[in-house]
């Protein structure tokens, strides 16, 4: 009966989560989507608690309790702009997760051993999975704990990283140690000779070794990309996570585990895929640690930076027909995105033409600003792709920039030696005026030079983007 409702109440929340990662495909669909993988997620761990092997009633009560008050605190807290930074976090804790599920998985098989064939009999959970399994469904078990704890390791050290350069904590240059791609093969090939081993009954000191060797790998292979390809680090990382949880699905024999793990790797993997095409960046090489790189210094920028008062962005914005505004991290940051949303709320009603043009990396994490722009009620229908509105520019009277970089940097076409050479960019420049609300003169979290800011047609609307989009409603207004 238990083995029952808990293959019921799998299969039904697999096809919730299914639901749920279809749904965000859409934004419309987006919020029901959530809550068919916060039903989803509950039914799981409902099953679980009630489902064969279960027991420890006041311990597993007491834990679940203190990860949901803990997750609802830092619910409450966190920005959407420090979202990017939260989700490589999480991704840590389903590493580690991974790791210690590995290393109790070898612990039980070690305890089950020794045991007498009576004591086998007396097992439940997961102790009496392992005690009924051949030598050679004991083989495959090692192999299966051996890559999740691998898979988990690298995970937990490369999202920490990951999170560390979203917050601003660790340089987001893409840094190397010597050796370079030299020390992360190596590191794997001793992975591998460890794997050889511990297959061979060396013992438990191989795994740690593999562990120590695939943190750093973690650790090494994000440190070695820069800032520039952070978002597609974000969702590669996400896969990493869920293929490790598939891994230790497969050890702990839970299937809906392995589902779900798999759903989580596979979805990351393909969407860090399209990423990688939207930057014109080789899929192998970023996974890697960057691989490859420009083989000459960049050109240089000629020319100066153009300021500009908000009553000379007012005077433009009251003339023109069409506009185009092109979100960044720096309106994450700066919390404008409900300015902006008014303004483009009073524009319209002048009878203007208001679009918002969305890259497909803008911000640091996949669709960041479609949710920003959500929640300071935007219509959907004048939120547009890339692809779909950049072949518009040119017959724009105004486009304006805020908080954006490399997804509005022309290096990107005219520079082969640019970092970001080959990118697919917004190409705003090519307007008739061009506005950019940005801080200061920095070259900004990727440390790329911009020759947008030094073009005839582009003026700087420098200071904080939220007093800024303020300052433009109240003179629109007057």
């Amino acid at each position: 009966m238990e083995i029952g409702f808990t293959t019921a109440a799998y299969v039904v929340a697999a096809v919730l989560f299914i639901l749920s990662l279809g749904g965000l495909s859409g934004q419309e669909s987006a919020k029901r989507a959530v809550w068919y993988g916060i039903v989803g997620m509950g039914l799981a761990v409902a099953a679980t608690l009630l489902g064969p092997g279960s027991g420890l009633w006041i311990l597993s009560a007491l834990l679940i309790a203190a990860g949901g008050i803990i997750g609802w605190i830092v619910a409450k807290k966190v920005q959407m702009t420090e979202m990017p930074q939260l989700v490589a976090a999480m991704h840590s804790l389903v590493g580690l997760a991974a790791v210690f599920v590995g290393y109790n998985a070898y612990i039980e098989m070690a305890r089950v051993g020794a045991m007498t064939e009576e004591a086998r009999h007396a097992l439940t959970g997961f102790a009496a999975l392992i005690a009924h399994k051949s030598p050679i469904e004991l083989s495959i078990l090692r192999v299966e704990l051996f890559l999740g704890v691998f898979i988990g390791a690298v995970t937990f050290t490369g999202s920490v990283i990951a999170y560390g350069k979203l917050a601003g904590k660790v340089t987001s240059k893409a840094i190397k140690l010597p050796g370079g791609h030299a020390l992360n093969a190596g590191a794997a090939l001793g992975s591998l000779a460890m794997l050889v081993l511990f297959m061979n009954g060396a013992g438990a000191w191989t795994l740690i070794v593999m562990t120590l060797l695939a943190f750093f790998i973690g650790y090494h292979l994000i440190m070695g990309i820069g800032g520039a390809d952070m978002p597609v680090v974000v969702s590669m990382l996400n896969s990493y996570s869920g293929w490790a949880a598939a891994a230790i699905g497969f050890s702990l024999g839970n299937d809906l585990l392995i589902v779900v793990g798999a759903l989580v790797g596979s979805s990351g993997a393909i969407l860090s895929y399209i990423m990688c095409k939207a930057m014109n960046r080789s899929f192998i090489s970023v996974i890697l640690g960057g691989f490859g790189g420009t083989t000459g210094p960049a050109m240089e920028v000629e020319g100066e930076q153009i300021a500009i008062d908000a009553q000379g962005v007012a005077d433009a914005l009251n003339e023109a027909d069409s506009i185009i505004i092109i979100p960044g991290y720096g309106m994450a940051v700066a919390q404008a995105q409900n300015a902006v949303s008014e303004l483009t709320s009073m524009l319209r009603g002048r009878g203007k033409n208001v679009r918002f043009a969305i890259h497909p990396v803008a911000g640091r994490l996949p669709g960041h600003m479609n949710v920003l722009l959500a929640e300071a009620k935007v219509p959907y229908d004048i939120v547009l792709e890339m692809d779909e509105i950049n072949d518009d520019f040119p017959e724009t009277d105004v486009a304006i920039v805020i908080g954006s970089n490399d997804i509005v940097n022309p290096a990107a076409q005219d520079d082969p030696n640019s970092p970001i050479a080959g990118m697919p960019v917004l190409e705003c420049w090519k307007a008739k005026q061009v506005f950019v609300s940005k801080r200061g003169q920095g070259t900004g979290y990727s440390g790329i030079e911009n020759p947008l800011f030094f073009k005839e047609n582009t003026r700087m609307f420098y200071g904080d983007a939220r007093k800024s989009m303020d300052e433009l409603l109240h003179l629109i207004r007057t």
